[in-house]
């Protein structure tokens, strides 16, 4: 895979050596288990595959480009980079202005800006409806477009059900940046509807089944189909993508419903001229990440550490599978931990923050899950380790560990 110019600081010196000495070992990544770091009284669980992903890395190299190719000019975002604060604070540092927030809140009107000014399109991509307005002020968007590409398999995919004349479900958050592109592509050439989730999903079945009325669609669905979308028409044929970051084993779930609902309205026989049977279309970092997770949950452990952006998608689904077998705490960076007594936390179905006290267990081996999402710089997780091994001091050197786990590699 392409190695990417992006600065030093967002590189490892400890988890992102281990995580190359595994590469080496593993080059088709076949075994998801997690490295195990033993420091005597405290004990990590580092996941096999975590921090930034292809599209990530190419997005910041673009970024820093466009601000070193044109020191002279006004340098923009359409909206976060990734999310990550740590990076788009640094970006914002280093003089880029964003237009808009990732919900879609202008902070710079369109009139504000002027055709000698660069745009940059974040890794989520962007709607067709910005492009032509940043194309009709006379911005070229395309030098420094940092679309993620497997955003544009999905983009790509769509098309084609459109053109064989299906109807697009997205599995998405309808008011993601991606999400937002996504169904903008895809309107293009196919009616599109959006759903969340299973629960979502299995109404959307009842209006196909013709249960619910489509004037009830229109209520239930508002803000998340495409203008002119019949639902009496228009799943007489469908496909499911998906935005990439979503949780995988619910996608599929989502999909192999669908499926059983066009066999139950079409017949058996007939089901394959109905349902376009289109896979997953998670990047792979998603699919990686995952899995990764799902190998940390073979573990034994006292608490989960998930680091990364509060608005980060990816990393939300990695934060619920870890809960399912482990108290779990959503930092954004080691500054959340105040001590060994007292962690601030992110609730994300709750989008609030929390505090949880006496959150370190003690007097005996600690063992702690650690990993993060793919728009979390490596430097995080290291910064989050040292941070709990100083309520150690007791806990074998981690230069000392990391060099014999590489060595042996």
């Amino acid at each position: 895979m392409k190695k990417f110019d992006i600065p030093e600081y967002y590189r490892s010196s400890i988890t992102g050596r281990i995580k190359e000495a595994r590469r080496i070992t593993d080059p088709r990544k076949r075994d998801f288990t997690p490295t195990e770091l033993n420091f005597g009284p405290v004990k990590f669980y580092i996941a096999r595959h975590f921090g930034f992903c292809y599209g990530v890395e190419n997005a910041i190299e673009i970024s820093y480009k466009a601000l070193e190719e044109n020191p002279d000019k006004r340098v923009f975002l359409l909206s976060q980079m990734i999310h990550n604060q740590e990076v788009n604070n640094d970006l914002q540092g280093k003089g880029i202005k964003f237009i808009m927030d990732t919900d879609g809140t202008q902070f710079i009107g369109w009139d504000e800006l002027k055709k000698e000014d660069i745009v940059i399109i974040p890794a989520f991509g962007t709607t067709l409806e910005i492009e032509k307005k940043l194309d009709e002020i006379g911005i070229e968007v395309q030098k420094y477009n940092t679309t993620c590409p497997f955003v544009e398999k999905v983009w790509k995919r769509s098309e084609k059900l459109g053109e064989d004349n299906h109807t697009i479900i997205i599995h998405g958050k309808h008011n993601h940046e991606e999400t937002r592109a996504t169904f903008s592509h895809s309107s293009k050439t196919a009616p599109s509807v959006i759903v969340k989730d299973i629960a979502q999903t299995r109404t959307l079945g009842e209006v196909i089944k013709g249960n619910i009325s489509r004037e009830e669609f229109y209520k239930l669905f508002k803000g998340m189909y495409t203008e002119g979308f019949d639902p009496d028409v228009h799943f007489d044929k469908a496909g499911v993508v998906n935005q990439t970051t979503m949780l995988a084993t619910e996608t599929q779930e989502i999909a192999d419903y669908i499926k059983q609902v066009m066999i139950e309205v079409h017949g058996q026989e007939n089901y394959r001229e109905h349902f376009a049977d289109t896979r997953d279309t998670l990047c792979y970092a998603t699919n990686d990440n995952q899995d990764a997770t799902y190998g940390l949950l073979e573990q034994t452990a006292d608490l989960a550490i998930v680091v990364g952006g509060y608005n980060s998608s990816n990393t939300s689904h990695i934060v619920e599978l870890c809960e399912r077998k482990f108290p779990t705490y959503f930092i954004n960076s080691e500054k959340e931990i105040k001590s060994a007594e007292e962690i601030h936390h992110f609730n994300y179905p709750e989008k609030k923050m929390e505090v949880t006290d006496d959150w370190l267990p003690k007097g005996r081996e600690t063992r702690i899950i650690l990993t993060s999402g793919a728009s979390c710089p490596d430097t995080l997780v290291d910064r989050v380790m040292l941070k709990i091994l100083s309520f150690f001091p007791e806990a074998t050197s981690v230069e000392d560990l990391v060099e014999e786990i590489v060595s042996t590699r």
